[in-house]
């Protein structure tokens, strides 16, 4: 097998990614469906702003007591119980919107709760992949589960864009769409209970007691290189990944465009987002030096994206911002993963998520605001120069610290002659 494709020889996560990669569908129809229907409500980015807000915020409130609860239980278990927990918002918030009942506030309420069960469901999600796969797969296997993710994101805004203008584009439309996206964590669910159990590679479970968070910061602040990705994943977060808004903006209010553009721009982004991942996939020892870069070639493809004059040549810059921001999360994702103590993982992999999606709610109405007063064009650049400012400066922050560790390693000869065994006059190097 292609070693980009190495971890689907494994049957367990075979069966997993199937399982996954109709649920990511679902995931994108509603992500496209839920910013339509709050622009159709509100017609306000700052709106959408809050939304996508308190969708993510619970990453940034919960995340951590998440990892600890996935280190102390069975994460198969924990994911079963938590795609029930998240389809149950999304079906109550398309009924809601099929029946022309649903208002704002409650938009609010039920994105908020989808996104506290998201937030237990992650940590639990991605270190349960080192349970499927060999360390020699891991790198492949995180990487594949982004593949998988973009491949959902690829087909599903453009799929929401079509099923809600051949609705009618109006709140019901949107609807209809969230509905499937409720039914498709059943896929997951099946996949879980159909895996053989036998085979995982499970960890010892974390002891039970007070402190384990705190545990997990310290681990965290005594490794200089997993600081360096945190700071990267959080400038991509928070000023880099704001998509449903940026691209909602550029092409209503810019481009003047209806759904089906905004869907179309959603899948186009995906291109480059897939490509990103499975080129991460190919690296199987991934390095930090390549993270920093890719985080630096996003910033550079985000602003030029904020200055292209028409729709299309917007649009055809999207690969390259996908690819580039993609790359650099993934392969972050990645060596956390690897290089992190088996029994610490759930807690690390869920202070990279407070982080990276708890990030998110900070810079979402920020962008929001800068995209209402300024114009999409202005939201675009300002966000692309803020995330390349704070990867460069944490590059060379962290490779002043490398330079003082290593040379603290050096061990301090005495500058003076000696005489070997042999009788020679040497001087120490």
């Amino acid at each position: 097998m292609s070693p980009t494709f190495s971890a689907l020889s494994v049957r367990n996560y075979r069966i997993y990614a199937l399982g996954g990669l109709v649920s990511n569908i679902g995931t994108w129809l509603q992500n496209t469906a839920q910013a339509w229907l709050v622009l159709q409500l509100t017609g306000s980015g700052a709106a959408l702003g809050i939304t996508v807000a308190l969708q993510l915020l619970p990453s940034l409130l919960f995340s951590p007591i998440a990892g600890v609860l996935a280190d102390r239980m069975s994460k198969r278990r924990l994911l079963a119980i938590m795609q029930l927990g998240m389809a149950l918002p999304c079906g109550v918030l398309g009924v809601l919107a099929v029946t022309g009942l649903v208002e704002t506030w409650q938009v609010y309420i039920l994105t908020f709760v989808f996104g506290s069960a998201r937030a237990f469901e992650a940590p639990a999600r991605q270190s349960f992949v080192s349970e499927m796969v060999d360390i020699e797969r891991l790198a492949n296997a995180v990487s594949l589960n982004s593949a998988s993710f973009n491949s959902g994101r690829l087909i599903g805004p453009g799929l929401a864009g079509l099923l809600i203008a051949a609705l009618g584009s109006g709140v019901d439309a949107t609807g209809w769409v969230i509905v499937i996206n409720a039914l498709s964590y059943g896929f997951t669910l099946l996949a879980l209970v159909l895996m053989d159990g036998t085979v995982l590679h499970r960890p010892p479970m974390a002891e039970r007691g007070r402190g384990a968070v705190r545990e997990g910061l310290r681990y965290v602040r005594s490794r200089p290189d997993l600081l360096l990705l945190f700071t990267c994943v959080f400038f991509l977060g928070a000023f880099g990944m704001n998509f449903q808004i940026t691209s909602a903006l550029m092409a209503t209010e810019v481009f003047g465009k209806g759904a089906g553009e905004f869907g179309v721009l959603g899948s186009i982004l995906a291109i480059g987002s897939l490509a990103g991942a499975l080129l991460a996939a190919r690296r199987s020892h991934p390095r930090l030096r390549f993270i920093v870069g890719a985080g630096l070639v996003f910033s550079v493809a985000q602003m030029v994206s904020g200055l292209m004059p028409t729709y299309w040549s917007y649009a055809a810059v999207l690969p390259l911002v996908g690819l580039s921001v993609l790359t650099t999360a993934t392969t972050a994702n990645a060596l956390i993963q690897m290089t992190s103590a088996p029994s610490m993982r759930g807690r690390v992999v869920s202070l990279y998520l407070m982080v990276f999606l708890g990030s998110v709610p900070l810079g979402a109405p920020i962008i929001g605001w800068f995209g209402e007063h300024l114009g999409g064009r202005a939201a675009l650049v300002i966000s692309g120069a803020t995330v390349g400012v704070g990867i460069g400066v944490a590059g060379l922050a962290y490779a002043r610290v490398r330079r003082v560790s290593l040379r603290s390693l050096v061990p301090r000869w005495p500058l003076r002659h000696h005489v070997t065994e042999d009788g020679l006059d040497q001087h120490p190097s």
